[in-house]
């Protein structure tokens, strides 16, 4: 056993090894078949880490609230894992890895391990491979792990399944766009924060999200959302978010099993759809049945509703 290579590679990763963490999740992003061996045996030394969701609509300054998260972490002695899902293009596949340009300045910190990953058009704004990562960097033993989605909209609630506490962010001025919240990022965000707290209408933005939550039904009697307002690029505005992250992970820890099995459960489901489509892919793919109905959709000879249906029943036969 002494001479597995994955026994190895699993002991240096778990001694924080950067290089060998670093392409086990290129290779989880990758899909490579010899990456799952070594997430399964990982996952036992994980449960460690505070995983932090930090999602929002595109512009409102997820990735300078990220970053100044991090220097807060950093300040108190905390390492930190940052996974950061990039958008992908839906021409050509290739996605802005953006991590050293809005990280640089933890780039050569030992203790910062940034890293990001392709959307590749997953809907919910997350990469498949974002649970992969959070797995890594738990089992590398850091202390808080930050997960930024793409920001994709405000349907994007799936991350709130990868992650132990949701943060969705918010730029002032919103209008609109607050009162047009969906029911589910309500009820999935354990604290809102306004940034961008120097622009006139951050104190009118909080307001309007505190309205919201007022005539909402409470999720949880343990914890009700909080709402900050905060400027990423100042520290002293960061530390009383960093204080009710810390605080929500405590009233987490009081539910600790309730909580982590509806996680897990969540979990499950999002890699057993993952997997089931990449397999139903593959079969549509080799035995060209795809396009042989798109074929007869051109052709006017039947309509995409009974195609679907017909291939479902054959891929489900």
């Amino acid at each position: 056993m002494e001479n597995d290579p994955r026994r190895r590679l699993v002991e240096k990763i778990r001694r924080g090894d950067v290089a060998a963490a670093a392409r086990l999740i290129r290779d989880i992003d990758n899909e490579a078949p010899a990456a799952r061996p070594i997430l399964k045996a990982l996952y036992a030394h994980t449960g460690k880490a505070h995983i932090v969701g930090i999602t929002g609509s595109a512009g409102v300054g997820k990735s300078t609230l990220t970053a100044g998260l991090t220097r807060i972490a950093r300040n108190s002695g905390r390492s930190v894992g940052v996974i950061a899902v990039d958008p992908t293009s839906s021409r050509t596949g290739g996605a802005i890895l953006g991590d050293r340009i809005r990280m640089r300045r933890h780039a050569d910190d030992d203790a910062v391990f940034i890293r990001s990953l392709a959307g590749r058009g997953h809907g919910a704004g997350l990469s498949h491979a974002a649970y992969g990562a959070i797995t890594v960097m738990d089992a590398m033993g850091k202390d808080i792990v930050f997960v930024e989605s793409v920001g994709a909209g405000q349907d994007e609630v799936e991350i709130a399944h990868l992650v132990q506490t949701t943060v969705v962010v918010l730029a002032p001025n919103m209008g609109d766009s607050v009162q047009s919240f969906k029911a589910g990022i309500m009820e999935s965000a354990d604290i809102f924060v306004v940034n961008k707290s120097d622009l006139a209408g951050a104190d009118r933005t909080a307001a309007d999200i505190r309205n919201l939550l007022d005539t909402a039904s409470p999720v949880s009697a343990a914890w009700m959302p909080v709402v900050l307002c905060v400027s990423a690029l100042k520290n002293e505005t960061l530390a009383p978010l960093m204080q009710t992250l810390d605080r929500h992970r405590k009233c987490r820890a009081a539910r600790a099993g309730r909580l982590h099995r509806r996680r897990m459960f969540a979990v499950l489901g999002l890699l057993l759809r993952h997997l089931v489509w990449r397999e139903l892919e593959d079969r549509i793919v080799n035995e060209g049945t795809c396009n042989a109905l798109v074929d007869e959709i051109c052709r006017r000879e039947t309509d995409p509703y009974s195609a679907a249906e017909k291939l479902k029943r054959r891929l489900m036969s």
